[in-house]
């Protein structure tokens, strides 16, 4: 291949890789207990359900756009409310930011049947996508005194069981 021939092309390699950069970061990777992986973009998300959280950060307030995190977590096995009791509330969600950040909930936390306070992933704010800083993807927990938990730039998030199947049931306990 000529010098110049090769030159367009590893340009043209470029610029598609470029392109394409900007459609992967935005998407989030989520993982089930199974070890199922589903990525989902923007577009995905907008088929579900939104809710809108106004929530003070860092001295601004604004107000965070998105479906319910529990819903997300429903591509990838999470169980329906109706369903949430005994083991199920032994499961956590593990949510790490692109700079390796990671926080972790309790499944129970995100379902809406259980407490009131809403968590969601946020993908807008004030009408507008999420900035480079933020997003694409904002975790976004109500009513948190800090919102150190409210991670920023999500890109995993995961659901882990951590029910020890070791430990004896005595009794019945039940709700």
């Amino acid at each position: 291949m000529r010098p110049l021939a090769r030159l367009a092309s590893t340009c043209l390699t470029a610029a598609a890789l470029l392109i394409a950069a900007p459609a992967f970061a935005q998407s989030v990777t989520l993982k089930g207990v199974d070890g199922r992986e589903q990525v989902v973009t923007a577009a995905d998300l907008s088929t579900l359900a939104r809710e809108q959280i106004t929530m003070e950060i860092h001295g601004e307030t604004h107000t965070y756009e998105g479906p319910l995190l529990f819903e997300v977590l429903n591509r990838v096995g999470a169980p329906a409310t109706d369903a949430m009791h005994g083991l199920e509330l032994a499961k956590v969600v593990r949510i790490v930011a692109e700079d390796g950040y990671q926080v972790v909930i309790g499944l129970g936390e995100a379902d809406p049947g259980i407490r009131p306070n809403r968590i969601i992933l946020a993908d807008a704010a004030d009408g507008a996508p999420l900035n480079d800083g933020t997003g694409p993807f904002r975790v976004i927990i109500e009513d948190d005194i800090r919102p150190a938990r409210s991670t920023r730039q999500v890109v995993r998030i995961e659901l882990i069981d951590l029910a020890d199947a070791t430990v004896q049931r005595k009794g019945g306990h039940a709700h």
